[in-house]
């Protein structure tokens, strides 16, 4: 079994069971049996052992012992939920990412188990890890908890996060070249003769902030600067898109191309654009994010950048199998792809 220390000097040093059975007065055997709740341990013995156990941050590793013993062949897949950025599970890219996720584990001969946590308690996403229930997991998302996945990273709970690499990282992610698909999605509207190029998304989201970062190094490369009345704050919510637009509207700026950071804005976006007596891509030329399949039916077909949702799976799946085994995985990024229509 695992010991796992989580903070403290003193605690640097790996614990082992043989440490709690010491300061308990106990036999390591009897530590074994009551950090499993087993039954032949008191129940004054078992809660005196958990609850030191506790205060030294020591937690049994029971996932990574059911593996070993070829018991837990389940990996868990944990959706956050974020007040703030509210994007539902039921967003097309979601479902496309789950979907590819479900035949690389199925390929390997593991079931997928789902769950939603709130982001503001997102410790609760290793507790499916913590009573066995799964091997590992795969977070979708770092929901600006940046240092909540260090911890978990620091527990050594196998983990690995759909997302945006970030400085001084502890944990394991695979994520799309965000930059590069701001470069790529704002480029392909400079090229089309697009100055006043408007932006739609949440820049608090370390994802989005990094195809921000692109679409002004893209408008940096001809000579422009970002405007920042043409920049608008939206979640994931495809009404979002609409808000952004008449948020445009309300702020009288003249745009004439817009990079959405979602297909699902630039749908909407689209919509409401038309509502309006805009044309697309007449008036104003709209670039999307994320190539959903919906993309290339909508009318007028959206140009948009890839995320490589197949290779995403499988680049998830394939790191979080050698964390489980105890093999070094490192974080992936993944190309993005400009798609015209």
């Amino acid at each position: 079994m695992d010991a796992i220390p989580t903070h403290g000097a003193a605690l640097r040093k790996r614990l082992q069971m043989a440490d709690i059975a010491r300061l308990a007065g106990v036999s390591k055997a009897t530590v074994s049996r009551a950090l499993n709740r087993s039954t032949l341990v008191s129940e004054d013995t078992r809660t005196r052992i958990l609850a030191l156990a506790s205060s030294l941050n020591y937690t049994i590793n029971i996932g990574a012992q059911n593996l070993r013993l070829k018991q837990n062949r389940t990996v868990g897949v944990v959706v956050p939920y974020d007040a703030g950025v509210r994007q539902e599970l039921s967003d097309p890219f979601f479902l496309s990412l789950l979907g590819s996720l479900a035949d690389a584990l199925n390929a390997r001969g593991f079931d997928l188990l789902l769950s939603r946590v709130d982001a503001e308690q997102l410790d609760a996403a290793a507790t499916p890890f913590d009573t066995g229930r799964v091997a590992g997991i795969i977070l979708i998302g770092q929901w600006r908890r940046h240092e909540q996945l260090n911890a978990l990273a620091a527990r050594q709970v196998p983990m690995v996060v759909w997302g945006a690499q970030a400085p001084q990282q502890r944990y394991v992610s695979v994520g799309g070249d965000n930059a590069s698909g701001g470069m790529l999605a704002t480029g392909h509207l400079l090229a089309a003769g697009r100055r006043r190029i408007a932006f739609i998304g949440d820049t608090t989201q370390a994802e989005v902030a990094q195809r921000y970062r692109g679409y002004c190094q893209a408008l940096a490369a001809q000579g422009l600067a970002p405007d920042p009345q043409l920049c608008v704050p939206a979640s994931f919510l495809a009404q979002d898109g609409a808000h952004a637009v008449h948020q445009l509207a309300r702020r009288g700026v003249v745009y004439d191309g817009l990079f959405a950071c979602s297909d699902l804005l630039a749908m909407t976006a689209i919509n409401t654009l038309r509502a309006l007596g805009r044309e697309v891509p007449r008036d104003v030329t709209v670039v999307g994010y994320d190539d959903i399949a919906l993309a290339s039916y909508f009318h007028p077909p959206l140009c948009t950048i890839r995320q490589p949702v197949r290779a995403a799976g499988e680049a998830l799946v394939a790191s979080l199998m050698a964390l489980i085994e105890g093999r070094p995985a490192e974080s992936l990024q993944l190309p993005a792809e400009l798609v015209l229509r």
